[in-house]
């Protein structure tokens, strides 16, 4: 059986990450974890990596860990390996995911699609308190989901820069 036949498909790699989700890992690094079991890859570094990007970049209010968590496993999975390869294909996936999720769930940004701040206490409350976390569970899955497919692409070509 090939590796691509032994893959998950996309729709188990978000269940695995609302799994992870749920066991206590956060959006960025549930993703992480995730898409980088399915390519076999070991965990700790890289969801030590995805920390920092959990709950909107730190609680900054930036980007959803979620959709940032599915960037980063697209680049384990289609980033470049040297200095001469091309960022092409990496970067019109990551295009392609950010535009997607975008398209369902109107943003990228962790306070417009949640509904509230998590940079202060106050906004940290008011997520607890609504019961936030489902809506942060949910979008995890669907990012993972959303990488996984675009993963699943064939590769093009490998392009070196000129």
């Amino acid at each position: 059986m090939s590796e691509r036949e032994e893959r998950t498909t996309p729709a188990e790699a978000g269940a695995e990450a609302a799994r992870l989700f749920d066991g206590g890992w956060r959006c960025a690094e549930s993703v992480v974890a995730a898409l980088a079991r399915r390519q076999g890859l070991p965990l700790d570094d890289l969801t030590a990596m995805a920390t920092g990007f959990c709950s909107g970049l730190s609680r900054t209010d930036g980007l959803c860990g979620a959709a940032t968590g599915a960037v980063m496993a697209i680049g384990l999975a289609k980033g470049r390996r040297s200095a001469a390869d091309s960022a092409d294909e990496t970067y019109a996936a990551v295009r392609s995911l950010l535009a997607g999720f975008t398209s369902e769930f109107g943003s990228v940004s962790c306070p417009e699609l949640i509904g509230c701040s998590v940079a202060t206490p106050e906004g940290q409350k008011s997520y607890r308190e609504q019961g936030l976390v489902k809506r942060c569970r949910a979008l995890t899955q669907r990012a993972a989901e959303m990488a996984a497919a675009l993963i699943d692409r064939e590769p093009a070509a490998p392009a070196r820069a000129s």
